[in-house]
Order: structure tokens, then C-alpha cells, then sequence
């Protein structure tokens, strides 16, 4: 990778992590694109260990109130909402580390054309114009149930298929069960930190086994655009949620998903 790549894919993959587009896709797209060798695993690495540190620091307070509860929980102390959310993140997690190891060979052969991701692209968008359009948002995060969080973990599988958006499916399912908005994306986000996780120590595996001739330097800074796209996208994205809603980045998608249909029919 030159420079240019570096900073353009570390922004990109900070930013579409946590809005409702698909970093996959996007991250996919431009070797496929514009003729980009693959960033290598490091560098994969590197952008995942950026978005996990942003949203980690993002909602410091509420991971520590999350862990101080569950804890005092499995003692014996007595359960509060904040251990009942850390158990609802735990089981919400299961469904994804499942389909993760029992399916992942099968999207990765199959789950990276251009025609797969405009297909989910569109489909997944548009189921999320119509949860947005049809909410009631009457339930905060403290009503959510185990039942709840299941629903939103199967949906979170889903979106092993690039294309989906973890974030995006994991609204659509939150808003479908009339959660709001804010419950839905704050749910959401909790949601990716054991899933980024996961990915990442599954990667950086693969690279101890495999070994890496990437540029270390280039891997660093990498990480750290990523953190800092991926921070100031958390923190606008819930600051504008209420305002501005889903419809912008529905029409996104929609877009780009017929752009990528007119590559993949023209090529």
C-alpha cells in the first residue's frame, strides 16, 4: 500500500464500523474497484484493534458500571440493570461466535462479490428504511429482555454476509422490537466490542501462524486514524440519531447498491 491507501482505508473502516453501511463492503470494494492489492492481515489487524479502542474508550463509564455489576452479581451481591445489560451482551454474542466459526469459510468464498454485496446492500437497507418509518420507539435500553437480545444477537449473525452491516441489522432487529433509536444504536455498539474482539484475536492468530511483511509503521497509524474516525463517528452518530434518523443513510444505500449492480452487469 502507498499512503493514500492507508489513510483512506483506516477512515473508511472507522467510519462505516458503527454507521448502518457495511465496513465490510467497504473495505471489500476498493481492491475490486479500483485494482488495490489486499491491505494484507496486518493491516486488518491493525484497523480493528482501531475501532475496538474507540468505542471501548466511548463508553468507558458504561463498560466499568457493566463489569462492577456483573461481578458483584456472580458474588452474590444482587443484580441491577447494569449486570442484566452485561448478560444481554454476553448472549447476544453467542449466536455470531457461532455462525462465525461454522460458517465463515463458506462467506468467505462465496460472501465477497460485488453482486452479494449489492444484493445485501439493498435488501438489508431497505429493511432498515421500514423499521425506522414504522418504530414506535416506546422501550428504553433498561426494558430490554433475554428474549430481546437474542433476536437482535441472531440478527447481529447475519450480518457475517458483507454487505449486511452489523450495525445496521443490529438497529433494524432493536427498532422492530420498539426499542428507541438511542436504546437500538447504544445496544448496538456495546454489542461489537466482543465481536470486534473476537475478529481481531482471530486475525492477529492467522498472523502470528502466517507472519506479516507489512510496513509496521503503516499498520500504526493505520489503528490510529481508525480509532479517531471511529470515535467521532459514535459520538456524531448519536448526537444526530434523533435528528436526522435512518432515511440518509437508507438512501446510501440504495444507491450504492444499484451503482454496484451496474459495475457488476457492465464489467
Amino acid at each position: 500500500m502507498d499512503w493514500f491507501q492507508v489513510v483512506f482505508l483506516a477512515v473508511l473502516q472507522g467510519l462505516t464500523e458503527f454507521l448502518p453501511i457495511s465496513s465490510s463492503a467497504h473495505l471489500i470494494l476498493p481492491s475490486q474497484l479500483f485494482g488495490w492489492e489486499d491491505q494484507g492481515l496486518a493491516f486488518d489487524v491493525g484497523v480493528h484493534i482501531g475501532s475496538l479502542a474507540a468505542v471501548m474508550i466511548y463508553f468507558r463509564r458504561d463498560i466499568g458500571q457493566m463489569i462492577v455489576a456483573w461481578l458483584k452479581q456472580v458474588t452474590g451481591q444482587g443484580g441491577s440493570p447494569e449486570s442484566r445489560l452485561a448478560w444481554f451482551v454476553v448472549f447476544a454474542t453467542i449466536p455470531a461466535l457461532i455462525a462465525g466459526f461454522t460458517l465463515n469459510d463458506m462467506i468467505d468464498h462465496y460472501g465477497r462479490s460485488i453482486l452479494v454485496i449489492a444484493t445485501t446492500t439493498l435488501i438489508f437497507g431497505a429493511l432498515l428504511g421500514w423499521a425506522d418509518r414504522n418504530r414506535t420507539e416506546v422501550r428504553a435500553i433498561e426494558k430490554l429482555t433475554l428474549k430481546d437480545a437474542l433476536f437482535i444477537g441472531v440478527a447481529q449473525a447475519i450480518a457475517l454476509i458483507p454487505g449486511t452491516s452489523r450495525s445496521g441489522i443490529t438497529i433494524t432487529a432493536g427498532l422492530m422490537l420498539g426499542l428507541q433509536r438511542q436504546a437500538a444504536a447504544r445496544f448496538s455498539f456495546l454489542m461489537s466490542i466482543p465481536v470486534i474482539l473476537g475478529a481481531g484475536l482471530l486475525k492477529g492468530l492467522d498472523l502470528a501462524e502466517t507472519g506479516s511483511s507489512s510496513e509496521w509503521t503503516m499498520v500504526i497509524a493505520g489503528a490510529v486514524l481508525s480509532a479517531i474516525s471511529a470515535y467521532s463517528c459514535i459520538h456524531l452518530f448519536l448526537k444526530w440519531l434523533d435528528r436526522i434518523g435512518m432515511m440518509p443513510f437508507v438512501i446510501y444505500r440504495m444507491a450504492l447498491g444499484f451503482i454496484l449492480l451496474a459495475v457488476y452487469w457492465l464489467a
